[in-house]
Order: C-alpha cells, then sequence, then structure tokens
C-alpha cells in the first residue's frame, strides 16, 4: 500500500470509508503493515488505464488455507465498467495459485455495491441478507477456490 500507484487508491478509498463511516475510518486504511499485502502471504493487484491506476484490491493471509480481500476500489471516476469484478477474479485467481483454497472477506453494511458485487460474484454470505446491513455491522463472505 506504499507504493506510490497505490497513492490513488488509498486517498480515494479513505475518503469514501469517512464519508460513509466518519473520521474513526481512518483507522481501518492504517490497520495491517504494509508487508501484509506481499507475497507469498498476500498481494496487490492494480488496474491501470493509460499508466493510471484505475481500479484496485488485495488479499492477505487470513490463516493456511485462506485469504482475505481487501481494499477494494475502483476510482469514482470509472465505475459502472466491470473493472472491480476484474480485479476480484484475477485475486481469486491469484489466490488459488498461491494455495489458498478459500477466499474470506468482510464489507460495510453501508456499502450496497460491494454487497451486490460479491454475491453476483458466487461469494456466500456469512449473515441474514434479507436483515437491515445497519444492524448487523461488517458484513461476511466466503468463496471457495477451486
Amino acid at each position: 500500500m506504499d507504493d506510490p500507484l497505490a497513492g490513488p487508491l488509498v486517498r480515494e478509498l479513505t475518503e469514501e470509508y469517512v464519508r460513509r463511516y466518519g473520521p474513526e475510518a481512518h483507522e481501518e486504511m492504517t490497520r495491517y503493515p504494509a508487508d501484509s499485502w506481499t507475497a507469498p502471504h498476500g498481494l496487490l493487484l492494480l488496474l491501470l488505464e493509460d499508466g493510471e491506476p484505475v481500479a484496485g484490491g488485495a488479499y492477505k493471509r487470513y490463516d493456511e488455507r485462506t485469504a482475505e480481500v481487501k481494499r477494494m476500489w475502483t476510482a469514482s471516476a470509472h465505475r459502472r465498467r466491470g473493472l472491480a469484478r476484474r480485479v476480484l477474479a484475477e485475486l481469486e485467481r491469484a489466490a488459488a495459485g498461491a494455495g489458498y483454497r478459500r477466499i474470506f472477506l468482510t464489507t460495510g453494511p453501508r456499502q450496497p455495491e460491494a454487497r451486490g458485487l460479491y454475491l453476483a460474484a458466487g461469494y456466500t454470505p456469512q449473515f441474514d441478507v434479507d436483515a437491515d446491513p445497519l444492524t448487523i455491522g461488517p458484513l461476511p463472505f466466503e468463496k471457495r477456490l477451486p
């Protein structure tokens, strides 16, 4: 996350979290050390267009068989183009190649776009999808990898 190309991801994602969840959301973006996202246990992926990052995401080791997806982001000017789905599919492929057999992730209750993405991508919700998300807190999902 300290790579200069990741700067737009970190800034815009932080702003988005603060706008949706308040100033304490800054802590989420600094919760993990930078090496959490590096091989062999993690990966930071950025999609570039004309050399500029337009979408990205990362995974880190959750446990021996599970990768945890974090930091999914699409630049606001590039949304609704399927970029997040491309990032997610590539993270899944890379995690499976690294030996992980499961992906775990959480998204916030004020991120309906993310919830929709994970449901559409075949993730199994670990919560009651009919409940008001604001009464649940973080929304956990999982997916088995081939």
